[in-house]
């Protein structure tokens, strides 16, 4: 069994900055890529950003320029820095990751329950 948790979120002003972040535990030997999507009321999940373990990244034309995304391999964490947002940034958060959890194991999908994070005045 593998558990991604997020957190980080909360209620933020425009032209705040949070930062988030994922845990993955349980039975991992290895993660892949690590991903950030978002979800917005009444809209398709989406993705923000991603990472491979060698830390190439692609954003969001959306968010390109103002969010980074990171990992720390060796804590299996995956951040999402978020600077300069705006009220579409609003929605849940979502963290995904590839695990494999056995050496030449397949590696399969798992999801974080969520962050909200709100851009209001």
């Amino acid at each position: 069994q593998v558990q991604l948790v997020e957190s980080g979120g909360g209620l933020v002003q425009p032209g705040g900055s949070l930062r988030l972040s994922c845990a993955a535990s349980g039975s991992i030997f290895s993660i892949n890529t690590m991903d950030w999507y978002r979800q917005a009321p009444g809209k398709e999940r989406e993705l923000v950003a991603g990472i491979t373990t060698s830390g190439s990244t692609n954003y969001a034309d959306s968010v390109k320029g103002r969010f980074t995304i990171s990992r720390d391999n060796a804590k299996n964490m995956v951040y999402l820095q978020m600077n300069s947002l705006k009220p579409e940034d609003t929605a849940v958060y979502y963290c995904n990751a590839e695990v494999a959890e056995a050496v030449g194991g397949l590696y399969d999908g798992y999801w974080g329950q969520g962050t909200q994070v709100t851009v209001s005045s």
